[in-house]
């Protein structure tokens, strides 16, 4: 899924394509139609059983979407009726069995108590728009069970019997924190995402690099350094804000 929204934005950017690269992409958008229904170990690779994790399944939804785009918007050669129903299936059934209603939030797989830091990645993908109330309810949900002294967990590992498979604990990590301002953003906290970016800027270090994960208790960087995905949330975040504060700048008369 992420291989092909990459490429489907090279496309929208209108960086100059080959033709292998559209039979690499039929050759993933196939892979997808067989196994798209299979349980996997999740983003974070969990070395607990496989399970129907949901951030898998919208990522399976993101790389059909591309696919149906891909013949809809850009010519492409494809079976785009077979493809749109079956993005239609997958949205369906994480809709229905990755939401728990009762808490108002998606669950980090099928059935679970748990939640998990990537499920602020639903509408940024397109899944759902940010004015949905599951997706405000799985912001706050996130932001209510995983933030541990300002700093986001990727997911609870305690949570439906040691979901992981491994013992002991993790520093709260950079790159969900920064999803978590993205998503404040999105649903129109832009106060509350300001002030959580800002205060991840201070973790910088001396050449204003961040690593993978922060060690509240030790106030220090630890893990991968440096680490690319928590510059890309930067990034990412950044110009949520950007264009939160653009018509704030238009009433003041400022450019």
């Amino acid at each position: 899924g992420a291989v092909l929204d990459a490429l489907h934005l090279a496309r929208e950017a209108g960086i100059a394509s080959r033709d292998a690269a559209w039979d690499l992409q039929r050759a993933l958008i196939d892979f997808l139609e067989h196994h798209w229904a299979d349980p996997d170990n999740g983003l974070w690779e969990v070395r607990g059983p496989r399970r129907h994790f949901v951030h898998s399944k919208v990522m399976a939804w993101v790389g059909m979407d591309r696919a149906v785009q891909a013949v809809e918007r850009f010519g492409l050669d494809g079976p785009a009726d077979r493809w749109r129903a079956i993005r239609q299936q997958i949205h369906d059934e994480v809709c229905e069995k990755g939401f728990d209603a009762d808490r108002g939030t998606f669950t980090q797989f099928y059935g679970s108590q748990g939640l998990d830091a990537a499920l602020l990645l639903i509408p940024r993908v397109g899944f759902l728009p940010w004015d949905d109330p599951r997706v405000v309810g799985t912001v706050e949900a996130v932001q209510k069970d995983l933030l541990r002294d300002g700093f986001l967990l990727r997911y609870d590992p305690t949570a439906d019997g040691n979901v992981d498979g491994l013992d002991g604990d993790e520093a709260t990590f950079v790159a969900c924190t920064f999803w978590l301002v993205d998503a404040l953003g999105g649903i129109g906290h832009a106060t509350e995402a300001r002030e959580l970016f800002d205060r991840l800027l201070e973790l910088r270090n001396d050449v204003g690099l961040l690593s993978e994960e922060y060690d509240v208790s030790g106030k220090r960087q630890v893990g991968n350094t440096p680490q690319a995905y928590s510059h890309v949330g930067l990034i990412n975040a950044a110009t949520r804000l950007d264009a939160a504060d653009a018509p704030r700048q238009r009433r003041e008369g400022r450019t």
